[in-house]
């Protein structure tokens, strides 16, 4: 289900819908001539009149006011709008179970806006650096933390096609970063990371490391000519890397920093990487997911990649894990458990992901908590990084371009920049620097 077609639940954001942003607006008829010819349609789809209504009067309710002729009037109004914003700011806080006066109000309804800009400035960082100057955002839109002033932006004529439509972008993110900020609050996500944290530093770790402790070390591998998989890997330390030739054609040298547990009294080396999915990490989810609910989309909120040096060291470390649960006072129970490594097929479900990837995945249940786990062999691993058709790089671009984010956040007629053209162009972009780099 793409964002973008017809069965997308964003329709303020649909620029093919009743609240397309045009080059002017006008308030007595509020839909432009090609909106009016769509919005006869409304009788033979009573799905989108019904999502219509509920965002006119979503915004009559905050503007208070009864049809969108009184905007014009509103907008002349400086006194008024003012007025406006502590009756804007307790809706919106109610609606997101935020208390507090008025001060705290804002504080959040800002916190929720940066996580909008945020969302845009991500994308420019990587996905879209190349075209990072075509979709930055207008200073107008960026300054701006008040949501009445953004949503009479959207209606004024004296502002540009771009900068109304940024209005409500912004206004659209917001919304999914209030529902997010709610869930993570009731789901108490940051005192389960601390949790999770506590848990594998007293219960899984070697003991005789310090909290934090790593040893360097490198992925020494080659790649095949045919689609850049990894053939042969070898394990070096710090030392030997010194001494190292030059690296050839389809070699690369990729650092890890790695942990230890111990099964038997022996030390089994694993690196770790950790994460809590950040608020922007999230809101792109849920555009993905053509999903409004946190709770339904967004079901990885802690995760832990581990990457090991073989498969039985795989399979001590998940038993070593089950055992420190228990240790810690309780069972853990693994759920969704998908086991690729062996060469089979991933059962891809995901927009854009591939079905060869090699992995270990699973959801593990325990004190409360459910963690996302992804183990990787050090072959798979180097595979999810570099193989061709299979690597992160490239299916961060696939996930976004194909669910029809990109040109649901940048279309065409604002921004002008072909999506179909630029996705490829990122997947060639990114290979190219892959394969070219040692």
């Amino acid at each position: 289900m793409s964002i973008i077609d017809e069965k997308s639940i964003f329709i303020a954001m649909k620029q093919d819908g009743p609240f397309a942003v045009d080059d002017q607006i006008l308030l007595e008829h509020p839909f432009s001539f090609q909106s009016r010819k769509w919005a006869k349609n409304f009788r033979q789809d009573k799905s989108t009149a019904s999502k219509y209504r509920m965002v006119r009067d979503r915004i009559f309710d905050l503007l208070k006011i009864e049809s969108f002729d009184e905007i014009t009037d509103l907008l002349e109004d400086t006194e008024r709008c003012e007025q406006l914003n502590p009756h804007a700011y307790s809706l919106l806080g109610n609606l997101f179970g935020v208390g507090g006066e008025l001060p705290e109000l804002k504080m959040h309804i800002r916190e929720y806006m940066n996580t909008a800009d945020a969302v845009i400035t991500q994308l420019r960082s990587k996905v879209l650096a190349p075209y990072s100057s075509h979709i930055e955002i207008s200073n107008e839109i960026e300054a701006s933390k008040n949501p009445i002033e953004l949503l009479l932006i959207t209606f004024d004529n004296r502002y540009h096609k771009k900068i109304r439509f940024e209005a409500k972008r912004k206004l659209v993110l917001m919304g999914l970063a209030g529902s997010i900020d709610q869930r993570e609050r009731e789901t108490d996500i940051e005192n389960k990371f601390s949790a999770f944290l506590n848990f594998l530093n007293q219960h899984v770790w070697s003991p005789q490391l310090k909290i934090g402790e790593l040893e360097i070390a490198y992925l020494a591998s080659h790649h095949a000519q045919s689609d850049f998989s990894c053939t042969e890997v070898q394990v070096l330390d710090a030392e030997s890397v010194r001494n190292l030739p030059d690296l050839e054609e389809n070699e690369k040298l990729t650092l890890i920093k790695r942990r230890l547990f111990q099964v038997n009294g022996k030390d089994i080396p694993v690196y770790v990487s950790v994460r809590k999915k950040d608020s922007a990490a999230k809101v792109l989810k849920l555009l993905r997911k053509n999903e409004k609910n946190p709770a339904v989309a967004v079901d990885d909120e802690l995760g832990l990649m581990a990457v090991l040096d073989n498969e039985n060291h795989v399979r001590r470390f998940v038993r070593h894990l089950t055992r420190a649960a228990v240790k810690a006072g309780s069972i853990m129970i693994l759920e969704d458990v998908s086991d690729t490594l062996a060469g089979n097929l991933y059962g891809a479900t995901a927009v854009g992901s591939s079905n060869q990837i090699q992995m270990l995945k699973f959801f593990a249940r325990m004190g409360g908590m459910r963690v996302e786990f992804i183990i990787h062999t050090n072959q798979s691993y180097l595979n999810y990084r570099y193989q061709r058709g299979t690597s992160h790089d490239e299916y961060e671009v696939r996930r976004l371009f194909d669910s029809g984010v990109m040109e649901f956040l940048f279309p065409y007629e604002i921004y002008h920049l072909d999506m179909k053209q630029i996705r490829d162009k990122q997947i060639l972009r990114f290979r190219k620097m892959i394969e070219q780099q040692g």
